[in-house]
């Protein structure tokens, strides 16, 4: 049997982090995130103590594009019949008084059939058991108001697995870009946390274009590639909007030779899947899955933050900038303490 190429084996894109510098919490500020730029074409490092510094960095003609798609508060406690409690994490926004979608299930002996109850507003039942560990579901609310009004009353922030600790009222506002307009994901757009409104506004005082897509995120983020041939791994459809505005902007941008700047792997991901369709608006769903040897064509350079070792995000940012520079700038970062993963620090990979 044939050995897998190095730059496909998935083993070849761990690393190991120091707990102490995985981020349980944001920054006091937003702004306040330290930042590390990754220069692609000297293969230097800059290290910086705030992320505001990132304005030296912007030039006017710059489009800037971020993710304004919302998260909603997916994570619902409730109990079986039976007493045992029980946590749902949905993987779409409901709506009306009545809805069926995926979730998946925290508890013991979850299985098709029971009941589980969130105080006495809404009702799930489990309609069948899915692949890869997941639920069909139907939820019911029982007090005349829509689900969409009632899970902000139970709902918490969906934080990823690795954040130990309960949800707090302040992480559905952290947990949240200042821009999230468009609510339908169960993971935030992290590379955005560092901006607040004052930043923006003097990112646009420098003749940037700031332009929005849309891309619901949905559990694939999370999803760990389980095929050691990271070639054959599958990543899960998300629901994206790009508008026409955005399209014309970005068109302009490539004729002009000017540099279109991603804000998060999600932007990179959205951007490069309609280029591969003519870059033409588009409203649907978006598989596309980056990994080293994908050849961009839109993006020039991305703000992200430090990813999970063998995830897909990483291996995007491998696919741009190179494994080799890549865990360089993670190697040193871990040296000089950044915080890592969806609270911790960003990069900026030009």
């Amino acid at each position: 049997m044939r050995g897998i190429p190095p730059e496909f084996d998935l083993e070849n894109y761990f690393y190991k982090v120091p707990e102490n510098l995985i981020a349980y919490y944001p920054s006091k500020e937003r702004t306040y995130s330290r930042l590390l730029v990754i220069d692609r074409k000297t293969q230097n490092l800059y290290f910086h103590s705030r992320f505001s510094e990132i304005l030296q960095y912007f030039l006017k003609g710059d489009l800037l594009v971020l993710n304004n798609t919302k998260v909603f508060p997916a994570r619902l406690k409730g109990k079986k019949l039976t007493g045992g409690e029980v946590e749902v994490l949905l993987l779409q926004k409901p709506c009306g008084f009545q809805f069926e979608t995926c979730a998946l299930i925290k508890g013991k002996r979850i299985k098709k059939g029971i009941q589980i109850c969130v105080e006495k507003d809404i009702k799930i039942n489990v309609l069948d058991k899915l692949e890869g560990g997941k639920f069909l579901i139907r939820l019911e609310t029982t007090n005349n108001q829509p689900l969409e009004k009632v899970i902000y009353r139970y709902g918490k922030a969906p934080l990823p697995p690795y954040i130990k600790r309960e949800p707090k009222e302040e992480d559905l506002e952290r947990y949240q870009t200042v821009y999230a307009e468009k609510e339908g994901s169960v993971a935030a757009p992290t590379a955005g946390f560092h901006f607040d409104r004052n930043l923006l506004e003097e990112i646009k005082n420098r003749g940037v274009i700031v332009n929005f897509i849309t891309l619901h995120i949905g559990y694939g983020t999370f999803s760990p590639i389980k095929t050691r041939d990271i070639r054959k791994h599958k990543i899960e459809a998300e629901y994206i909007e790009v508008e026409e505005e955005t399209v014309n902007e970005v068109k302009k941008a490539l004729l002009e030779k000017r540099r279109v700047i991603a804000v998060g792997t999600t932007v990179v991901r959205a951007l490069e899947f309609i280029a591969l369709k003519g870059l033409t608006p588009y409203k649907g769903f978006c598989d596309l899955y980056i990994y080293p040897g994908f050849e961009f064509k839109v993006v020039s350079a991305m703000i992200t933050n430090f990813h999970l070792p063998k995830s897909s995000l990483l291996l995007l940012v491998c696919a741009f900038a190179g494994k080799e520079l890549i865990f360089k700038a993670y190697k040193e970062a871990i040296k000089r303490n950044y915080r890592f993963y969806s609270y911790g620090d960003a990069t900026f990979i030009i």
